[in-house]
């Protein structure tokens, strides 16, 4: 009713969208794809700040960063100011997404930071060996069977990985710079994959400040504000369970991650 009398006047809104969740292509996962419709909605809305409520411990490189560039370019276009706000978690991936915001806020135990690269894998040849598999690999151009997990590791094949990761490395630690600037400890050795623990992390310059998110807003822009949540919809397939295969391959990496924390 209140859209039809115009003389009333409109609630500040600020609408939160929820990252939660490993960073990935997966249906379970959170992605650029998944999330362009909360975010462009979002911002259309005309709202006095958007709220990211971040719990994540991270995962693809490419899909954190179009998260965060998609928020960021609308946030300066629109010129509306975002917060973060960390849960459990923001680290690697999900501190990248965090970063997108204008500040981030912590609670006394969110664990944040793990700004670096990880390649992990398994190798199985001496396993193979013992059950008597023998390995049949034919390639064009030498570097198809690299980081193959049946063959031995090979130590050119080390080099290869940490020259991957490095330009990877160097574009997180950009983006960290550019959305955190002189906040940052310079004294600090931040880029190294360290995690820090809620004040901590404000301490270094990683985050602004220890808040939770309905107290903060309320004090940012008055108790009348209306924060109206975000959040994905699932499909037909994932409510009735036939993504089966996905979600449990899904599940086990999701398991993973997360369990690097504690959680």
């Amino acid at each position: 009713m209140r859209r039809f009398i115009p003389f009333l006047p409109k609630p500040t809104l600020v609408p939160v969208i929820r990252l939660g969740g490993t960073i990935g292509t997966g249906t379970r996962a959170l992605n650029d794809e998944a999330l362009a419709p909360l975010i462009e909605k979002a911002f259309k809305m005309k709202p006095a700040a958007v709220a990211l409520l971040v719990n994540s411990p991270g995962g693809s490189a490419v899909q954190s960063s179009l998260i965060a560039a998609r928020i960021r370019r609308l946030a300066d276009e629109k010129k509306v100011p975002v917060h973060a706000f960390v849960e459990d978690v923001a680290a690697s991936g999900g501190y990248w997404l965090a970063c997108a915001a204008d500040d981030i806020w912590v609670d006394p135990s969110s664990l944040v930071g793990s700004i670096g690269v990880i390649f992990a894998s398994f190798g199985f040849p001496e396993l193979m060996a013992r059950q008597g598999v023998e390995r049949r690999v034919v390639t064009a151009g030498r570097s198809k069977s690299f980081a193959d997990p049946f063959l031995p590791q090979r130590p050119e094949d080390i080099e290869r990985l940490k020259a991957l990761q490095g330009p990877i490395h160097q574009a997180f630690i950009d983006h960290v710079r550019r959305s955190r600037g002189i906040r940052l400890d310079d004294s600090a050795d931040l880029f190294n994959a360290d995690i820090w623990v809620g004040q901590q992390s404000v301490d270094v310059g990683l985050t602004d400040g220890v808040a939770h998110m309905t107290p903060k807003l309320k004090q940012l822009y008055g108790d009348k504000v209306k924060l109206l949540p975000l959040g994905r919809k699932r499909s037909l397939f994932q409510r009735f369970g036939l993504s089966l295969v996905d979600e449990t391959l899904g599940a086990v990496e999701d398991r993973a991650l997360w369990a690097r924390y504690g959680l």
